[in-house]
């Protein structure tokens, strides 16, 4: 059997599609995992029985900043602990879905020679897979836009790996983790694994007139948990949520969500209809923006940026997506939406 290192870490965004490749790649590949010692990857990977290997990492930083020398060694030492980790594996090929853990790894799979995959969500590359490019052989894409943004690449159209479990989600297991009253449509309300501050209040302040319709789940992001309204009818919160998730999908009549390439991709796979509200350039190199403005010339999602954010405009916004739900549920339906854990464990049997 061959042997695969899977790489990419820091927030959920990095390794759902890592972990949505497992069931497949199990039946000809051993998979080992390298993510950083403390990141969120660390206990979904783990838990699934994989092993884990966690090395020291540093934030990659466009601007200048004292922690930008600090890290470069947090980065060696990574780097270092990549080369023995796969220097003892040997595997054949680097599997790498990005965030600054994947450098230290691909650069030591670079060096002992070692087949890289990169995979690229969003439109354009992030600094980590810019920094990672010049050692992959193939880099797999989930918008056709982003092949003008890689030059000299071998370039796979593939979309994002969707976990097979969120096909299996059931509403009545969600109506019952959240306890709601079956009678009004369900508002599912996403901020990412590290929480979305401004939607987060929005929302919050949105309650009094949006329970009077709808039943809401929030996930509202480590450690942002609202206990003053933890006993309110008709709103749930949780932090996160990973096996439960797939029900709470199932269940979700509407979605607002961040534009994060994975769960929108997730959102067309289930058929959801969704407003988007990208993080903004002041917070991001703008790849949410992009990500948004792509499925919503495509007809998926309704979108709202965050400079237009106010209680009383997500109201409005959630109202319109509601009422034209079905529009959007046939732009979704009519999508050539591909298989992309099959195109992807394709292309890894490729080139190992």
């Amino acid at each position: 059997m061959k042997k695969i290192v899977m790489t990419g870490g820091g927030t959920a965004g990095h390794v759902i599609p890592n972990i949505a490749l497992f069931d497949s790649l199990k039946k000809d590949y051993k998979i080992y995992y390298i993510g950083s010692k403390t990141g969120i990857e660390k206990d979904l990977v783990e838990k699934l029985g994989i092993p884990y290997y966690g090395i020291s990492s540093g934030k990659l930083r466009r601007y200048i900043d004292i922690k930008n020398f600090t890290d470069t060694f947090r980065v060696l030492k990574g780097f270092a602990s990549a080369f023995r980790i796969l220097k003892k594996i040997k595997p054949d090929v680097v599997f790498s879905k990005g965030g600054f853990v994947i450098v230290p790894v691909v650069l030591a799979a670079g060096l002992l020679n070692i087949p890289i995959i990169l995979h690229e969500s969003d439109i354009t590359p992030g600094l980590a897979n810019k920094i990672s490019l010049p050692f992959a052989k193939a880099v797999c894409t989930s918008f056709p836009e982003t092949e003008n943004h890689i030059k000299n690449k071998r370039t796979h159209l593939t979309g994002s790996p969707i976990r097979a479990a969120l096909f299996k989600g059931d509403a009545d297991k969600g109506l019952s983790i959240c306890g709601f009253d079956p009678q009004k449509p369900i508002l599912l309300v996403m901020g990412g694994s590290q929480g979305a501050a401004k939607l987060n209040s929005a929302l919050r302040e949105s309650l009094g007139v949006l329970n009077k319709s709808y039943n809401i789940v929030h996930l509202c992001g480590k450690n942002n948990v609202d206990l003053d309204l933890k006993d309110r009818t008709g709103y749930v919160q949780f932090e996160y949520l990973d096996e439960e998730l797939p029900h709470i999908l199932a269940l979700a009549d509407i979605i607002v969500s961040r534009a994060g390439a994975n769960s929108i991709f997730e959102f067309l796979a289930l058929r959801k209809p969704h407003l988007l509200i990208p993080i903004p350039r002041t917070k991001s190199r703008g790849d949410q923006i992009l990500n948004a403005e792509s499925f919503k010339n495509q007809g998926f999602s309704k979108v709202l940026q965050e400079e237009e954010l106010t209680s009383s405009s997500l109201v409005m916004e959630i109202i319109d997506l509601y009422s034209q739900k079905e529009k959007y549920i046939e732009a979704m339906e009519n999508s050539q939406l591909k298989d992309s854990v099959s195109e992807i464990v394709r292309i890894i049997k490729r080139y190992s």
